[in-house]
């Protein structure tokens, strides 16, 4: 490898809209999220299915369900 071409690396401090702070590894200081794993819906199990436009009841209307 070439040498003073790389970034510099460093531990980080992830910080979430949520509050949640962690550590991992970046080439910036410090870094700012607006989701993570531990207010994303997918991960804490408060997922919502949510009927976009009515498609839903669309569908039991058109097929008689």
């Amino acid at each position: 490898m070439k040498e003073a071409i790389h970034p510099n690396y460093h531990v980080t401090t992830v910080t979430c809209a949520c509050g949640n702070t962690f550590e991992s590894g970046s080439v910036k200081q410090e870094l700012r999220v607006e989701i993570c794993s531990n207010c994303h819906p997918f991960f804490t199990g408060k997922q919502k299915f949510v009927d976009a436009g009515g498609r839903v009841d669309k569908f039991k209307k058109k097929y008689g369900m």
